[in-house]
């Protein structure tokens, strides 16, 4: 199998070929694209280096699927060439993500979804949304979701390999001269994640709100999010509070969320941490309680690593699928 990776000297598109690898994805040929500037650089993977190149109209031919994670201005520029030569197009960026021609995936909540693909694109969702349906369809098939109130506490590398630059230089008392971050990141916290919208609400909000809604099919779901940059390398937190539409015993909400693929419920002992699943694939919840004085309300708290679960391991998580669905099509 041919695989192109767009984006593949950034952090996520680095962590996709570590993935590819570990999962033992059957790979023949990578081509890994860049910008100007890394090309003819190069990346080892599956055993051999590749050359980086730029992304050109016939850099796609012969490749059965492409990996994309450039941002959404190069996806919206690239992903038409790709999927007009025949690949699948699996995009990390915004650009495909609430296309109504476009399936948004989380392989454990709705994998049915990939094989719809009219444009030859499937999008991965954005990284905090990621680990938070796959704790709220848990709940979902259990009692129905009424309202979801979430706060994100997202690490720095979720603005790419720039995020964890600032954080480090700040660290090293050094200056930064383009952070991502509107404010210093070092010893801070920063509630503005994207463009701040005439109302109030940031980009990385209306993502979360938008996202879920898709993602579990639920187009009037009521959800909010306040989203949180804060000085930790890897590893997305969240606090969300759930309303449900019956009451579920803490016993129930338990083996709800246990029955979870790629899910783990920590014990009350130690709450789940970034620091916990750094480097893992795991998305996990703790601090599971059942509200004292509204019946039908659950709190969690749910971690997972952005750069994989959040990035990477859904996107590979994805192609495995398409390509288990391609294969049961021609057995």
């Amino acid at each position: 199998m041919k695989v192109a990776v767009l984006g593949a000297t950034g952090a996520v598109g680095r962590t996709m070929l570590q993935i590819l690898e570990e999962r033992k994805f059957p790979v023949e040929e990578i081509v890994p694209l860049a910008s100007e500037r890394s090309a003819g650089t190069r990346i080892h993977c599956m055993g051999r280096d590749w050359t980086v190149r730029a992304p050109a109209p016939d850099a796609f031919d012969g490749c059965d699927l492409a990996l994309f994670s450039a941002g959404a201005s190069r996806s919206r520029e690239w992903a038409p060439f790709a999927s007009g030569a025949g690949a699948i197009v699996i995009d990390n960026s915004s650009a495909w993500r609430m296309h109504p021609r476009v399936p948004l995936v989380v392989p454990e909540v709705n994998a049915a979804a990939a094989a719809d693909r009219p444009l030859g694109i499937i999008a991965n969702p954005n990284c905090a949304t990621i680990q938070l349906v796959m704790a709220l369809a848990a709940l979902h098939r259990r009692a129905a979701l009424r309202r979801v109130i979430v706060t994100t506490l997202q690490a720095v590398s979720g603005a790419g390999q720039a995020g964890l630059t600032a954080l480090r230089s700040e660290l090293d008392g050094m200056g930064v001269e383009e952070s991502p971050f509107v404010a210093p990141i070092a010893g801070n916290v920063i509630p503005w994640i994207g463009p701040r919208l005439e109302d109030g609400w940031n980009e990385e909000e209306e993502k979360i709100r938008g996202e879920t809604r898709k993602i579990l099919d639920l187009p009037a779901l009521a959800i909010a999010a306040t989203c949180v940059r804060v000085p930790v390398e890897t590893g997305h937190s969240i606090s969300a509070t759930v309303e449900l539409a019956r009451p579920l015993s803490p016993r129930e909400v338990s083996e709800a969320l246990a029955g979870m693929a790629g899910l783990v419920v920590s014990s009350g002992e130690r709450d789940p941490l970034p620091l916990d699943v750094a480097g893992t694939d795991e998305v996990r919840v703790g601090r599971v309680r059942s509200d004292r004085d509204l019946p039908g309300v659950v709190h969690m708290w749910i971690v997972a690593d952005n750069l994989r679960k959040g990035a990477a391991t859904n996107a590979v998580q994805i192609a495995e699928a398409v390509m288990r669905t391609l294969a049961a099509s021609h057995g």
